[in-house]
């Protein structure tokens, strides 16, 4: 079977800018690592960005017209590929599960509007309405009193930010039923 045909759930955490996107990720991550879930993190940069640190040979070797470069070590690798000029083309799911076949899930950071299940949050002081619309949306996480939630799709369930353990096991269950 090819990786791409692995069923490996992806699962986004999605919300507006600044929203706590990565902090409740790094908070999940060691809650799902003791269950025994290998979880993959693929974060979405609206900008450009430097995979690499200026002055290493593998930046120099971009610089200098490589398709692409990798580097590995005894511990990890990294492989850089250049993607057509501002695409705004993602990879697809079967993409992400050929970059992390061994993988027990695979969380998006960001990627709102990309159809896959989604936890979207929304973090008092930042934001108070969801920015994903109803695709794909299956929780909304957030520390607004209820009072504050007038916006919020009335479908979907609302987990509390502060709870991140109640949060990873309401994913791993979620991810169980599809």
């Amino acid at each position: 079977m090819k990786n791409a045909d692995k069923k490996i759930p992806v699962f986004a955490v999605s919300g507006a800018k600044n929203s706590g996107k990565t902090t409740l990720i790094t908070q999940l991550l060691p809650i799902l690592s003791a269950q025994g879930i290998r979880a993959a993190v693929v974060k979405h940069d609206g900008h450009d960005f430097d995979a690499d640190v200026p002055g290493t040979d593998t930046y120099r070797h971009l610089r200098a017209g490589a398709y692409g470069t990798a580097v590995f070590s005894a511990s990890k690798y990294m492989v850089v590929k250049k993607m057509p000029e501002k695409t705004e083309i993602y990879p697809d799911e079967a993409q992400f599960r050929d970059w992390f076949p061994e993988a027990d899930l695979i969380l998006l950071e960001g990627f709102k509007s990309y159809p896959c299940p989604k936890l979207e949050v929304i973090r008092k002081g930042n934001s108070q309405k969801s920015v994903c619309g109803r695709r794909g949306l299956t929780a909304i996480a957030t520390n607004l009193p209820p009072e504050g939630r007038g916006d919020f799709p009335g479908s979907v369930p609302v987990l509390d930010l502060n709870k991140p353990k109640e949060i990873a096991a309401w994913i791993t269950a979620a991810i169980k039923q599809e």
